[in-house]
Parts: structure tokens; sequence; C-alpha cells
């Protein structure tokens, strides 16, 4: 999955996203996400590159447990056939919850 395609799919799941952080106090009230590439996964033959393979984290930030929109992301990346792992965690010094979806792109 290309660059573009990936800000494709983010674009339907209709939130607020940045790559990365959004600029300072320019964060938008939750929900918001944010997606990096944090590494990569290449695949290598005869001693270099052959195929190459990014890791994919979608972070979500809500202020409440918000299951609608979580399926409404999760639904985003069935559609476009992407395998991802799901995690949880309350950020209690900015009163968030991050739902992180990590993938390989």
């Amino acid at each position: 999955m290309t660059h573009q395609e990936v800000i494709k799919m983010i674009e339907r799941m209709n939130i607020p996203y940045a790559y990365d952080h959004f600029a300072e106090c320019e964060s938008p009230e939750p929900p918001f996400l944010v997606f990096l590439y944090p590494s990569s996964d290449n695949f290598a033959a005869d001693g270099k590159v052959y195929f190459k393979g990014n890791k994919l984290n979608i972070e979500l930030y809500t202020d409440l447990k918000n299951i609608e929109l979580e399926a409404n992301v999760e639904a985003a990346l069935d559609r476009q056939s992407v395998f991802y792992e799901k995690s949880e965690v309350w950020i209690e010094a900015e009163n968030l919850y991050e739902v992180l979806y990590r993938m390989e792109v």
C-alpha cells in the first residue's frame, strides 16, 4: 500500500488526522487520528532489499470509549484487507484513550 493509498483510507474514516503529530496548540478536539511509519520490515533476497514493507501505526484518540468509532476505523481497514493488531491504553495525563492499530503495508 502506498502512502497515498494510506491517506485515502484514513480520509474515508472521516476523523481529523495528522502524520505523527499535530502542531502545538493545533490539536483538534477528540476524536482524532495520528498515523506514522515507525519502522520498516523489508524482505531480503540475494543480499539486497527484494520487497519493501513498512510498519504503520494508526492511533485513535478519544476522550470517551467509543466502540462505534472503533468499528468505523476497523471497517475501513477491513475494506482494504489489511491485517492489524489492536491495543488500548488510557493516558491519564491527557485524559484520553489511545486505541492503537498496528499493521504492515
